[in-house]
Order: C-alpha cells, then structure tokens, then sequence
C-alpha cells in the first residue's frame, strides 16, 4: 500500500466516461491507491481501483438532487463529509480532479480557493476532528434548513415560506449550497481557512476559461494558468462534459491539453466515450 494519502472518490452508478478515467488513472500514476464508491454497478474502471458500496459511509435508499440539474451533487457533498469523519489518511477528489502531482499533508486539512469568494470542495481533505467538518455534517442533516450564512432578510422570507407549509428544500437553493458555500463559510468560521491553498493549486484555470483546456488554439493559454505549484487541474466535469459531447462527435480535438493528457495517460476516449445529457423540459429552463 502507498504511504501517500488515500484518494476517495463517488461514483453513484453507470459507465464512466473518458474524463473520469483521466482522472481517476491521474491519481495512480503518482501513486495514489484510489477508492471508488459506488451504490449500482460501475463501468469502464481503470485497472488498480478499489471498488467500495457506498453504504460502507453512508446508507441511503435515496438521493438528494438539485431541482433544476437533477445533479447529484448535493448528495456527493453530505457523502464527502460524513466520508472523513469515518476515513484516516484519505483526501477526497471529485471525478473531475485530475492530478498534477501528489497530494501531501502534514495537518490533514487539503483544499484551496477556486475564486476570490469560495474555497471548493471538490478536492478536499479535514481531519475527523474538524471543527469545519463537524458544522458541515450538522448543516446537512436538515434537508430543509436555512443557511447560517443567509443574510436575515432571505432568512424571514424562507422562515415564512416554512410557517405557511410551504419550507424550502435544499435543491431548490442555489447551486453549491451545501459545496463551495458551506465550506467556505465553516471553514472561515473555524479560522481553518488558513489552510487553504492560493487558486493556482487545485484549481488553476477559471471556469469562464474552462474551454480553453480542450481547444487546440488555446492550449497555451490553458497551460500559463498551471504553476509549479499546481497539484491538480479543476475539469468542470458536468460542463465539460456537455462541451465535449456537442464537440467532434464526442472525442477531444487532437493537440489540445485535455488531449495531450488523455495520451499521457493511456486513455482511450473511443472506448468510454462522453454521452450527452438527456434534459427534461423542467431542467431546460
């Protein structure tokens, strides 16, 4: 087994595409051993992962969804969570990480700011003792809680909405409520945010400039945002996706970086190729 921290990873169910494998083939060829969860089956793992049902963490029959994306990923955030207060020497990554170089820490905290404003938890390491932790598994328990952080005015409105039967449930609320927005304001709360990394860490290229990582043309651009300090590229996973999907019929355009990662890495995108999402007339608006 490798001295280096575990990297914990979720994948609900169904085919991973050639991005997670990316990924998820990143993390061990520094030397990371890798744990995917999982609830239903999972296709197209790359060879080396350990495979864990996610009721070993968290046992759910059901999974909380954000209302317009029907996205999982308020479910991947309490999954986290409750994950590292369970797990020792293990850092959780997003499918959507891809690994520069190996992650290290001595204090067990692993995370850094993705903008000006929020530090992001999709690669993130506490300790089990984590004050932040802890405010983040108390937060989550409530499906239909209000922010601490909510100015008291959107506080009365979701108060009288509750006293009317009518409360507000957590996937109707912005996106990244219970991601980016907890942490941030937890880990500011505790004064763990000392721990955070600058930008250029784990999430070197700005969403608004996230095309530029498959765009040939672009590639230097994409490679000036990544530092010697860099030790894992942000990929905007959903985004991504729906980019890559609507692009060269699925497949990377050849001499772009997200390409020339692809070819480090032995990935093969025909073989896992990216599908696009089937949209309800809800998730359209």
């Amino acid at each position: 087994m490798s001295s280096k921290p575990i990297i914990a990873m979720l994948w609900v169910e169904g085919p991973l595409s050639y991005l997670e494998q990316l990924c998820i083939q990143s993390f061990l060829d520094v030397g990371h051993d890798v744990v995917l969860y999982h609830y239903g089956e999972v296709q197209n793992v790359p060879a080396g992962v350990t495979l864990a049902h996610g009721n070993e963490i968290l046992n759910r029959d059901n999974f909380i969804k954000h209302g317009r994306t029907n996205s999982l990923a308020l479910f991947s955030d309490v999954f986290r969570y409750h994950l590292l207060t369970k797990s020792e020497n293990t850092i959780w990554a997003d499918t959507d990480a891809y690994c520069v170089k190996p992650f290290e820490t001595e204090t067990g905290h692993y995370f850094g700011w993705e903008s000006a404003h929020h530090i992001n938890g999709g690669v993130l390491g506490l300790p089990p003792n984590s004050p932040a932790l802890s405010g983040l598994l108390e937060m989550t328990k409530d499906e239909f809680g209000t922010p601490e952080w909510y100015s008291d005015k959107v506080k009365a409105n979701l108060k009288a909405r509750a006293d009317a039967g009518n409360p507000t449930h957590v996937g109707e609320l912005p996106w990244g409520v219970w991601g980016p927005h907890a942490v941030t304001y937890y880990l500011q709360k505790t004064g763990e945010a000392k721990f955070a990394f600058p930008r250029d860490v784990l999430y070197p290229v700005p969403f608004e400039e996230r095309r530029k990582i498959v765009k040939p043309r672009h590639r230097e651009d994409a490679e000036s945002y990544i530092t010697n300090n860099t030790t894992s590229i942000h990929l905007y996973g959903r985004r991504m996706r729906d980019l890559l999907a609507k692009r060269n019929n699925g497949l990377p355009e050849a001499g772009g970086l997200f390409h020339s990662l692809l070819e480090k890495h032995g990935i093969d995108p025909t073989k896992a190729p990216v599908k696009a999402r089937i949209k309800t007339a809800e998730q359209s608006k």
